[in-house]
C-alpha cells in the first residue's frame, strides 16, 4: 500500500467505495502502487499495467495494454474512438466490482502475463491515417511547413492528423491548420 494513494483515496468525494473495492482487489496480487497523474497506478516488472479512473457517470479500472487481453467475458471497453492499446472496465458500483472480484483477479493476471512476455501493442502506421485535403493543400503550398511536419516524431504527427480530421467542415479544418502552423514549425506537438 502506498501512502500517497492513501492520501488520495481520503481526499476523493466521488467513487470512494468503489475505488476502494478495486484496489482491494489489485493489492491480493504482486503489483506495485503508485501515484501517476493523480491516479492509482499499479504496475508490474516496471511498466503501467492499472489505472483506477473515476469520470461522471462510472468509475473503471483501465488496463494500459488491455488490446492485448482475450476479454472472454466482454468487460473490456475502448475509451474513445482513437484508442489503440488502453481498455476500460467499467463499473458504476462497489457491490458490482466486488461480484466481478475473480473475474477481474483474472484479468489482471492475463495483463502480468502479458507484461511478462513482453508483449507489445501492434500500433498502426502514421501512414495508415487519413491526411485531410486542406492539409496535404497546406504542404503543397509551404515546403518549410511541409519540411517541418515530415520532421515530426509520428506521435506528434498522429496527433495533428487526428485534430485535423475531427473537423466535419472544410473551414475548420484550414482553420485549425492555420492555428497549428506556427507549433508544427516550431517542431511541437499537439500538447506540448
Amino acid at each position: 500500500m502506498n501512502p500517497k494513494v492513501d492520501s488520495f483515496l481520503k481526499k476523493t468525494k466521488t467513487w470512494r467505495e468503489e475505488f476502494e473495492a478495486m484496489r482491494e482487489i489489485i493489492l491480493t496480487l504482486p503489483l506495485t502502487e503508485e501515484l501517476k497523474w493523480d491516479k492509482p497506478c499499479y504496475t508490474f516488472q516496471g511498466s503501467n499495467v492499472l489505472i483506477i479512473q473515476g469520470f461522471k457517470e462510472y468509475c473503471a479500472l483501465m488496463f494500459c495494454k488491455g488490446a492485448l487481453l482475450k476479454d472472454t467475458k466482454s468487460l473490456l471497453i475502448k475509451p474513445g474512438e482513437n484508442t489503440q492499446a488502453a481498455r476500460q472496465m467499467r463499473f458504476t458500483s462497489a457491490r458490482e466490482i466486488t461480484k466481478l472480484a475473480p473475474t477481474i483477479k483474472s484479468y489482471i493476471r492475463e495483463a502480468m502475463d502479458a507484461q511478462e512476455a513482453g508483449l507489445e501493442v501492434q500500433y498502426k502506421e502514421t501512414s495508415e491515417f487519413p491526411v485531410p485535403d486542406e492539409l496535404t493543400k497546406a504542404l503543397a503550398k509551404n515546403s518549410k511547413l511541409k519540411a517541418a511536419f515530415e520532421a515530426l516524431t509520428p506521435g506528434r504527427q498522429r496527433g495533428y492528423l487526428l485534430h485535423f480530421a475531427a473537423a466535419k467542415q472544410s473551414k475548420t479544418r484550414e482553420s485549425r491548420i492555420e492555428k497549428c502552423a506556427p507549433q508544427i514549425l516550431k517542431g511541437k506537438g499537439l500538447q506540448d
